[in-house]
């Protein structure tokens, strides 16, 4: 600032601005104390027990043990060369796309036949749902004893219809993860049969209309109109069975226990007997974060899928 002086050439005070600028204030959100409580117990119950994984997967770690040396990606290779993991992660993919597929198609065949609202439609809409509300592990019992070679009700009734030798639903090699695919779907069904039907009721009855005086008839009604504005619905309800079946666990632990001979053995199920039977923590983080790799790609490949065909 320069220094002003008088008709004497003597130096003078240099002259104050006659507007002060304003003093900033900080002021506190109270914002901020509403979310803390979430924040916390997401740092302290999801953020901390990933990391605290991610670095377990990197030690020998055991519980119990004295040390837990630090060993890189050794558990990683070792779980490259476990054949059991690998006929896990079989059993886990042939279930989810088994489940997918399933119930998706016959989510879409149920709503398509439910679409109008009458009474017994309805009864129907709950009678399909309700499996859905019931516990995973409830579904298992239930149907264990259902498929008992002993004093299951299903063996009953194919020893009325004349069947003298009836499968070993749940004993067979051959047969154990199918049954545990049908009655995935069976559970499934109902939740994909309500979000394609909200879908359908969206459609605008014009659409419709319009492609019946061009002389379109029912399936080609369905492909044209219905299947197109169903596209979001869709690949929702397959994201979510895709993402719910690579965590398969609760049934097969449930109906089966993974056998016969690993047979119905999922990812999840190898994961918890290394871990909790086990108590080889750092090869389970190893599996879970593997697992967790690979839902992470599936469920971004069917996002880029379902964009592309948005752009088409």
């Amino acid at each position: 600032m320069a220094t002003i002086t008088d008709t004497s050439g003597s130096p003078r005070a240099p002259a104050h601005d006659p507007k002060p600028r304003p003093r900033r204030t900080v002021r506190f959100n109270s914002a901020y104390l509403f979310v803390a409580p979430s924040v916390v117990i997401i740092a302290v119950f999801i953020a901390e027990p990933i990391i605290q994984s991610a670095w377990m997967s990197l030690h020998n770690w055991s519980v119990g043990a004295a040390s837990n040396p630090y060993t890189g990606l050794a558990n990683y290779r070792a779980l490259w060369h476990d054949s059991r993991f690998w006929q896990a992660l079989r059993v886990t993919v042939l279930y989810t796309v088994g489940v997918s597929v399933g119930q998706v198609l016959l989510g879409l065949a149920i709503a398509s036949r439910l679409r109008r609202t009458t009474w017994y439609s309805a009864l129907l809409r709950t009678a399909y749902f309700f499996p859905f509300v019931a516990s995973l592990v409830v579904v298992g019992i239930v149907w264990k004893f259902l498929l008992d070679p002993q004093v299951g009700l299903i063996d009953a009734w194919l020893g009325d219809l004349g069947v003298t030798d009836p499968p070993q639903w749940l004993q067979s090699t051959s047969l154990a993860l199918p049954t545990v695919i049908v009655v995935g779907i069976w559970k499934n069904v109902g939740f994909t049969m309500i979000v394609l039907l909200a879908g359908m009721q969206q459609v605008p009855a014009d659409l419709y209309e319009a492609a019946m005086l061009d002389g379109a008839g029912p399936w080609r009604r369905f492909t044209t109109v219905t299947l197109p504005a169903l596209r979001p619905a869709l690949l929702f309800t397959t994201l979510i069975a895709t993402v719910t079946g690579l965590q398969l666990f609760d049934l097969v632990f449930s109906m089966t226990g993974g056998g016969p001979v690993f047979s119905t053995e999922s990812v999840v199920m190898y994961l918890y007997e290394k871990g909790f039977v086990e108590f080889q923590m750092g090869y389970a983080s190893a599996i879970a974060w593997v697992l967790f790799v690979i839902i992470l790609a599936v469920s971004a490949l069917q996002l880029k899928i379902a964009r592309n065909r948005d752009g088409d």
